[in-house]
């Protein structure tokens, strides 16, 4: 048989098995990774996914908190897993910033893992210690330019989403501030509370809560649109810095090899479980914009933001560790 029909009767056999194996998902308990702890926004949306994909499939779904910075140990775990959609991984952006801020990973970001769907957009909020005095963009703006290098900024980790977005405020805004990383978000938004540092980006969901007690000073948000959870608050670049848009997302990924059909199955259950009326409401309370889309969308997507993100990296000088 020439080697071109072998090839294509191998393909065939692929896709019909894939899709017969589809059918009968899950055929065991499965379990979802996430590099952060447990309370985070990242552990939240696995939480609430798992949770209805179990009700819907008779299947116990595991949460797996693999705390580490970027989430590099449970992306890890999941990219040398067997393919068979038992093993998933939910991420956050910073699963691509990572890829720009790394030189060296224990995984290759786009080849190492597919794309099952985008969970949701959840705006970060740049907020300030109110010590600083400052009530605005356009005066935290003012005040760095005047004492370059002077004033601080937290994130819960080198290469985080949340650094990045500090990262890319600086170049368009023309600052100097240091980036001071912390171990996790609560310790990064502690520094601002106590004036250790002066501003940080954080998800809506943590900052809410302390901007009313008069903890934070919110002074904008980071997306290219208005928070449903914050709508009087400007977006950043509203408030002054013209350009600036940094959409936080949220999403789950196979190991590389799922056959295509699971894939497509998972992504279909992801776009039901976000439009279920609880599911709904779970989402309002985290100030997240649900975003599902097809595995071939959510692997496009990543793509563009590892190369965004890599764009942010050299504009801001940083070398990659």
């Amino acid at each position: 048989m020439p080697i071109m029909k072998l090839v294509l009767v191998a393909l065939a056999t692929a896709v019909v098995h894939g899709g017969a194996f589809a059918q009968g998902y899950p055929t065991k308990p499965i379990r979802i990774l996430v590099g952060f702890s447990a309370g985070s926004t990242t552990d939240i949306l696995a939480r609430t996914v798992g949770q209805k994909m179990s009700e819907a499939w008779g299947q116990p779904v595991l949460v797996d908190n693999r705390p580490s910075a970027g989430g590099v140990v449970a992306s890890s775990t999941v990219a040398s897993a067997e393919a068979d959609g038992h093993t998933l991984l939910v991420v956050s952006a910073g699963h691509a910033a990572s890829a720009a801020m790394f030189a060296k990973l224990p995984y290759d970001t786009l080849r190492d893992f597919a794309g099952v769907s985008r969970i949701a957009n959840v705006p970060s909020i740049l907020v300030v210690s109110p010590e600083l005095g400052v009530k605005t963009v356009k005066e935290l703006v003012a005040l760095a330019r005047s004492k370059p290098g002077q004033l601080n900024f937290s994130s819960p980790g080198v290469g985080s989403a949340n650094h990045l977005a500090g990262e890319l405020f600086k170049t368009l805004a023309g600052v100097d501030a240091l980036h001071v990383p912390y171990k996790g978000i609560p310790e990064a938004m502690s520094a601002v509370i106590t004036g250790s540092v002066q501003f940080n980006f954080s998800p809506v969901v943590n900052v809410l809560s302390l901007t009313r007690d008069g903890k934070l000073v919110a002074l904008a948000t980071t997306t290219g649109k208005r928070s449903a959870a914050l709508p009087e608050l400007p977006t950043v670049a509203e408030a002054g810095v013209p350009g600036y848009a940094f959409d936080p997302w949220f999403g789950l990924l196979a190991p590389a090899k799922t056959p295509k059909p699971l894939l497509a199955k998972l992504a279909g259950e992801v776009a039901r479980i976000v439009e279920l009326a609880d599911v709904k409401e779970r989402l309002r309370t985290l100030g997240a914009d649900a975003a599902p889309t097809t595995p071939e969308e959510f692997d496009l997507y990543i793509r563009g933001e590892v190369a965004k993100f890599q764009k942010i990296v050299k504009d801001a000088g940083i070398k990659p560790e």
